[in-house]
């Protein structure tokens, strides 16, 4: 049985992880998400990217424990790179990918929504990083990414009490974008994604890059990165038919050139 599932829809793709009964993150579904990240790459033709959790329970309830006791500090190194290798190429998708959040993200399961650009939670979904009740910490970029989201207050507490949140309070804390009404997460991370794709693709994956390159580098080289990339937009197609198109008030018919 295949642990990871892909549908188009035009330019956008959906991703379902599937390891019944809570999606737990073993190293099949690992593998097989490479794959289809690698894939998805290769085609060059996704506008946005959406993934989710099969099922109503979970999204991800974390890693596959049943694979913990035979770990070593050399093993568990690389268990938490490859993981961490894996949610990167997640973080460093061309086009924004939003997480649909249908149930509990918990551990690694935070960990891949926090790769995401843009989390759409469940109503009922539970969200934390429980690692330490095991005696571990998260190691697939939670320790890395939370504070990036969180105040730095509030992301060391989660990480250290290992405490659940609810949906509500993960939006209120910003940790989520939106909250849907229960088994609607999907619906409503794809009509995220149909805005997205009506604007201009060259534009969206250029701003996606230069908030990326901007989070690990100075204000000053930051605005230098913008300056270059907005330059470059400039002598595009979609450009100009975009300002054709609000000058004429007509809808812009972009073809990602």
């Amino acid at each position: 049985m295949s642990m990871v599932q892909m549908e188009r829809e035009g330019g956008l793709a959906v991703v379902t992880l599937n390891n019944p009964p809570v999606n737990a993150l073993n190293s099949q579904l690992l593998g097989e998400l490479e794959e289809v990240l690698d894939g998805l790459y290769k085609a060059n033709d996704v506008g946005a990217l959406v993934i989710t959790g099969s099922g109503e329970k979970a999204f991800v309830a974390g890693a596959d424990i049943s694979e913990f006791p035979s770990l070593n500090k050399d093993n568990g190194e690389k268990l938490a790179r490859r993981g961490q290798q894996i949610f990167q190429k997640i973080a460093d998708f061309p086009a924004p990918v939003i997480a649909a959040v249908n149930g509990v993200a918990l551990g690694g399961g935070l960990e891949v929504a926090l790769a995401c650009d843009i989390r759409v939670a469940d109503e009922n979904a539970k969200l934390g990083l429980p690692e330490v009740t095991l005696g571990i910490f998260p190691g697939y970029g939670g320790t890395q990414r939370l504070p990036q989201v969180l105040p730095l207050g509030k992301a060391r507490e989660l990480i250290f009490t290992g405490e659940q949140i609810a949906s509500a309070e993960a939006e209120r804390l910003g940790l989520v974008e939106h909250v849907a009404s229960a088994g609607e997460a999907l619906n409503k991370a794809k009509e995220i994604a149909a805005k997205i794709l009506k604007r201009g693709p060259v534009a969206v994956r250029e701003a996606k890059k230069a908030i990326n390159k901007g989070l690990d580098v100075s204000l000053e080289e930051g605005l230098k990165i913008e300056a270059s990339l907005f330059g470059g937009l400039c002598e595009t197609e979609d450009q100009k038919e975009g300002a054709k198109a609000f000058m004429e008030k007509r809808k812009p018919e972009f073809k990602g050139k």
